[in-house]
């Protein structure tokens, strides 16, 4: 799993009918103070995320594709399966 700040959006006026109702999100992965990590990325969305919130992606086929369609098997990299409240990191970590 990959904490994000969501980014931005994808805009598709075609796409494969497994994805209908889906939305994809640009996302930038972040450490866990909030700076940015790595290169942004592209995240099918399964929990109504929006631009500016702090989300948890899954980055790997079975579960990114069972957590945002709910079946296994779709061609999904990476799914936004949780939106962040807060992040509280225990004393001495």
């Amino acid at each position: 799993m990959v904490l994000a700040r969501v980014v931005g959006n994808v805009v598709a006026t075609q796409k494969n009918d497994r994805y209908e109702g889906g939305r994809i999100l640009v996302v930038q992965p972040i450490g866990l103070d909030g700076a940015d990590e790595g290169a942004e990325l592209l995240a099918l969305d399964s929990v109504d995320a929006g631009i500016g919130d702090t989300v948890v992606v899954v980055r790997e086929g079975w579960s990114a594709s069972t957590a945002s369609t709910g079946e296994p098997g779709a061609a999904i990299d990476s799914a936004i399966v949780g939106v962040v409240d807060s992040v509280e990191i225990a004393p001495g970590y």
